[in-house]
């Protein structure tokens, strides 16, 4: 070989070397980002509804460059249990305990002293974690006395935050590194102050009137509750706040400790009553200051999104949406009145009931090395089923009794999963009574009559009520496959499938041996 081409043969060889080094060597767990969104319904995305009184431009885009699922589900039809779900991947059954909104001071978290959170589990395997937002799982707060304090509208001005602070189950106490959160719903509940790692940098001390706030379309100022508020504590801009806490989480990690990956859940207020949009997004949609609110949820996903770019971690970021349960009454009567909109995108019921439109909920990842693009599932997910999909993409073997009602769901973000072969063979969820639906492929019963939730015999939902079928079964079983709307009632047509169906019931939820998932499991190979 002449001389002259031994540089350009050894420069080969170093690249082929780099190359397959490079293949072979294990890749770094992705960074994860989970935007929680608040009371929003699977019809409130237009990429999940063609005749969505505005557009989500941003979150229609996120979702062609990931996994769209269609069958998604909350494990509650109310915001405290569901959010106990995505932390502990369980339902909240499995506490001893019956699903509440916690108000006031409230508590104790749902999260138990030694129960392996999703963040402790990140933790293990050299994630930093940060939670901001709406936290709402409880929390315990003391009198001067040092006796535990009840949940309620009188009790705020009773908290002594020395003897209080650091919160004992807070964030911080449950594997976050760094929390900037409200205790409940942050423009609803009557304590309305901010927790910073676990401490209250400004306690409430200020009467809060709800004349002060924007009354926008002269009524979407509803479940505004008065009571007492920290001074300078942010109402019409919630979201923006918890968005900018989220961000400087995220620069300061990549500043300080790029070497490792982390969490950060920005936990929205959007779109949870009452309907306060910040001014930059009044009137950005022709759809009424919910369709605004819902935007403003939008344009922060999209911001989030670009700031991944900007730092450069946009391949290696799991970034997942979920929410909560579907809309809130009142919000879906109004946008179906008023602007010819349905939060629940033609399903039946609403947040609160044990219909699917209390539970069927979006959900959107986005993984751009791993995930394909441009897929959409069939396959039945619930939020618990993030804590076991993770922990396969951190290579953490589960025990069996942690998260109880998790599936890993990582084959079908791979897209390894057959379309016809579900991953879950049945799914729970409770409604606000904690009354349990089953889902069974396309079969779900609900072991109970009614709607689980809300009354629909009086006031604005009585325009909802149907007339229903077998009304002196004990419960109802609707084939979803042929009736999506639950109007036909097979409870007494198909006796041996019920029974079937119950004794499921049952064996998974019961107090000490109940579970849906499957005992074993192992993380997936997947690099």
């Amino acid at each position: 070989m002449p001389l002259k081409n031994i540089p350009l043969l050894t420069t080969i060889i170093i690249t082929l070397w780099s190359f397959l080094a490079k293949a072979t060597e294990p890749q770094q767990p992705p960074n994860i980002v989970i935007i929680y969104a608040d009371d929003l319904g699977y019809g409130d995305l237009s990429t999940y509804n063609p005749q969505s009184a505005y557009s989500t431009p941003r979150i229609d885009q996120f979702a062609n460059q990931g996994i769209k699922f269609l069958d998604a589900h909350s494990p509650c039809t109310i915001c405290s249990p569901s959010r106990y779900g995505l932390l502990s991947g369980q339902l909240v059954c499995r506490t001893g305990r019956k699903p509440t909104a916690f108000e006031g001071p409230g508590g104790p978290s749902y999260l138990a002293p030694g129960e392996l959170t999703l963040a402790q589990m990140l933790q293990q395997r050299g994630y930093r974690t940060g939670v901001f937002g709406k936290w709402h799982l409880g929390l315990t707060w003391f009198d001067q006395q040092g006796k535990r304090l009840a949940g309620g509208f009188q009790t705020p001005m009773q908290i002594d935050y020395v003897k209080s602070t650091p919160l004992v189950d807070g964030p911080n106490a449950r594997g976050f590194d760094e929390s900037w959160i409200t205790p409940n719903c942050p423009t609803t509940d009557p304590l309305y102050i901010y927790i910073h790692n676990g401490n209250v940098p400004v306690g409430a001390t200020k009467r809060h009137r709800s004349d002060s706030l924007p009354n926008l379309g002269g009524k979407w100022l509803w479940d505004n509750d008065e009571g007492w508020m920290a001074e300078g504590y942010r109402f019409a801009d919630a979201d923006l706040l918890f968005f900018d806490k989220t961000a400087e989480f995220i620069r300061a990690h990549r500043k300080q400790t790029p070497e490792k990956p982390f969490l950060a859940i920005l936990s929205t207020q959007i779109a949870h009553a009452p309907v306060l949009p910040a001014e930059e997004f009044r009137g950005s949609t022709q759809a009424g200051p919910r369709g605004d609110f819902v935007r403003e949820l939008d344009t922060l996903t999209g911001r989030l999104l670009d700031l991944l770019q900007e730092l450069k971690i946009d391949e290696n970021t799991l970034v997942i949406f979920n929410a909560d349960n579907g809309a809130e009454t009142l919000h879906a009567h109004w946008m179906r009145t008023d602007h010819q909109h349905d939060p629940a995108g033609g399903l039946r019921g609403m947040k609160r009931d044990g219909w699917e439109g209390g539970h069927h909920v979006p959900m959107i990842m986005r993984w751009p090395s791993k995930i394909p693009a441009g897929q959409i599932s069939d396959q039945m997910i619930n939020t618990t089923d993030l804590f076991a999909t993770l922990a396969s993409i951190i290579d953490f073997e589960l025990p069996d009794e942690v998260a109880v009602d998790s599936y890993d769901m990582l084959p079908v973000l791979l897209g390894r999963q057959p379309a016809d072969r579900q991953v879950r063979p049945w799914m729970l969820t409770q409604s606000f009574r904690g009354e349990f639906q089953l889902r069974m492929g396309k079969w779900k019963l609900l072991a109970h009559r009614g709607s689980g939730g809300n009354d629909y015999s009086r006031g604005e939902l009585r325009g909802y009520e149907l007339p229903e079928d077998g009304v002196e079964a004990a419960g109802q079983l609707y084939n979803l496959e042929l009736d999506p709307g639950e109007t036909r009632n097979l409870y007494r047509a198909e006796e041996a499938r019920v029974e079937e169906m119950i004794e499921i019931l049952q064996r998974t939820t019961a107090p000490k041996s109940g579970r849906t998932a499957p005992e074993g499991r192992k993380p997936l190979r997947w690099q």
